[in-house]
């Protein structure tokens, strides 16, 4: 079977987690770069970096890498990409070009160069929502050319209709929970719920659900697509899955709406048999619950920088930390954070697992050492 190049784009610091989720799908010798790792597969590898990562942002597809100098460098190696290999005729395009330490440093006119020979070749319709993305990236006089064969950000992962003030993405919440070290196996909770990601990706992770398994892929779109090979990848992950947890997620929020979205949302995603949920303040969390099953405690407090000033949340942080003390021993402790002394007014010993990119804030975990 043929061959790819391709990149898995995620966020900064995630990159050997995100070769992990590469490897265990079967991806040989993933390799973790400045944004990214790249790997090569054939098509069905392809499909299943689509449907089973929760690291990944986008799968690009390396159509063609050469050296570029010029606008007339790259006019003339960009016409001889055979277009028509990759993409039907008619679909619609958009070129995203960006320029780095490069004789070529208009974006806007490599974006011209390029737009222009598919435009030759594929005759596309006009430019919408769900125009394929082909991406330039210029970067020190070489010249990389792909095809973005995910569509919407993969942590879109299409059950999350509804959603709190402050909401940690899917990726991340995904990432929080590998930080965190909990089992997969026993109880987990999060006393502020929000719109239940955190809970959710715990449970899709635990029960081994792939992650895109309720969305489509730009890919389906392409020319090499084949409809039956996905469908059997599709059909292949949902078998291996588990059809519930022995055990319960815990879940519980003082807002009023919480509970309602995040069961909403757990619906859609097809785990709420999974959780248990119910508003409750921080403070009054651990009512009613078995502390001594608590395997982990993993959640995204308010943080000053979005929701109010800092000051009026230390209080918060403080009962987080004692509501931490009532827990056993061994559970294990992750916290989103944007402001790390912030979080550390819990009290509790914490050591950051990694520092990423959200919404333009930087968002730490923080896990107890």
């Amino acid at each position: 079977m043929t061959q790819f190049q391709a990149f898995a784009i995620c966020p900064p610091g995630l990159g050997p987690w995100l070769a992990a989720e590469l490897q265990a799908i079967g991806i040989s010798d993933p390799v973790d770069t400045s944004g990214g790792i790249a790997f090569e597969s054939d098509l069905t590898g392809i499909y299943r970096a689509n449907l089973e990562t929760g690291l990944a942002s986008q799968i690009l597809l390396r159509v063609s890498e050469f050296g570029v100098r010029s606008l007339a460098d790259l006019d003339k190696r960009g016409a001889r990409i055979d277009w028509q290999q990759w993409l039907p005729k008619g679909t619609a395009v958009v070129v995203k070009a960006s320029c780095k330490r490069s004789r070529i440093y208009h974006s806007g006119a490599a974006e011209e160069r390029i737009q222009k020979h598919l435009i030759q070749q594929l005759e596309p319709t006009e430019s919408n929502a769900n125009s394929i993305v082909v991406r330039v990236r210029i970067d020190n006089n070489r010249c990389q050319i792909s095809l973005d064969c995910s569509g919407e950000p993969l942590h879109r992962r299409g059950w999350r209709l509804q959603s709190g003030k402050a909401p940690l993405r899917e990726d991340l919440a995904r990432a929080l929970l590998l930080a965190s070290g909990w089992d997969q196996s026993s109880p987990l909770l999060d006393p502020m719920m929000g719109s239940g990601t955190i809970l959710i990706e715990a449970a899709s992770m635990a029960r081994g659900l792939a992650p895109g398994r309720l969305r489509n892929f730009a890919i389906e779109h392409f020319a090499i697509h084949d409809p039956e090979e996905l469908d059997r990848v599709k059909n292949t992950a949902l078998q291996e899955a588990k059809d519930a947890l022995p055990f319960k997620l815990f879940g519980s929020d003082r807002d009023a709406g919480s509970q309602a979205a995040t069961n909403a949302n757990a619906e859609r995603a097809g785990v709420l048999t999974d959780l248990e949920t119910r508003g409750a303040s921080l403070s009054e969390c651990l009512d009613q619950l078995d502390t001594s099953s608590i395997g982990a405690l993993v959640t995204n407090p308010p943080y000053g920088k979005r929701l109010g000033n800092s000051n009026d949340l230390v209080t918060l942080y403080q009962v987080l930390g004692k509501t931490v003390e009532r827990l056993p021993a061994a559970a294990r402790i992750a916290i989103a954070a944007a402001d790390r002394r912030l979080a550390l007014r819990s009290g509790l010993k914490l050591t950051t697992g990694f520092l990423a990119d959200s919404g333009g804030l930087k968002i730490r975990a923080l896990v107890r050492s």
